[in-house]
């Protein structure tokens, strides 16, 4: 009533009128990174309580999904799925660049790998695009204050679906990636193997033990 009145009276002057586009960056600590089936999905399902789609076609996921891990009775941390990352997922390609820029304030990342031998994919040229899509990325911001690189924030590389590949398969690439200084990680999101390696190495990655 008061500002009727107000307005009656002729005080209010014109004001400007601004159009800005607000874009919501979700925080995480942990960012899981892969093409589409790598298992990113299963894997934050997995390690928390969150209950994510899952099935087996590309761009299941079409928006981050977030999860708290709870690693003891006082340290948890959060997770989060990256959507849409394929070669030029930098340039807008699939789901885009759109869902790159909730990663910016994650401290470590989750890189996971199809290693099955049903994908037939060839796993050390998955993780090179991903990366280079990271770098790509980086190009755009690199004259940000206090933007640290995605492409030199730390991965811990992950082999997924081991229970349905060959010892062949995966020593073949285990030996590509060590042969390039890579050290990875091999466990099975949907059959939860080796989910307390990958903890104990988020929780040195995350508190710094």
């Amino acid at each position: 009533k008061q500002l009727v009145e107000l307005a009656n009276l002729g005080i209010f002057e014109e004001g400007e009128e601004v159009h800005t586009t607000i874009q919501l960056k979700l925080i995480a600590d942990v960012g899981v990174l892969g093409f589409p089936n790598a298992g990113k999905s299963t894997l934050v399902s997995m390690l928390t309580a969150a209950k994510p789609k899952i099935a087996d076609y590309p761009f299941t996921t079409i928006q981050p999904q977030l999860g708290v891990v709870k690693f003891s009775d006082t340290s948890t941390f959060t997770i989060a799925d990256i959507p849409g990352l394929i070669e030029g997922a930098s340039q807008g390609v699939g789901l885009g660049h759109k869902f790159l820029k909730h990663i910016e304030r994650t401290k470590v990342f989750v890189h996971m790998l199809d290693a099955s031998d049903f994908s037939e994919r060839d796993i050390w040229d998955d993780f090179c695009k991903i990366n280079n899509e990271l770098k790509n990325y980086d190009t755009e911001f690199s004259d940000l204050q206090d933007y640290i690189p995605l492409s030199e924030r730390p991965q811990i590389v992950v082999f997924n679906k081991i229970d349905a590949a060959s010892e062949e398969r995966l020593g073949k690439y285990e030996k590509m990636f060590l042969d390039n200084g890579i050290e990875v990680l091999k466990l099975s999101a949907v059959a939860n193997m080796n989910k307390d390696a990958l903890l104990k190495e988020l929780s040195k990655k995350v508190f710094g033990d």
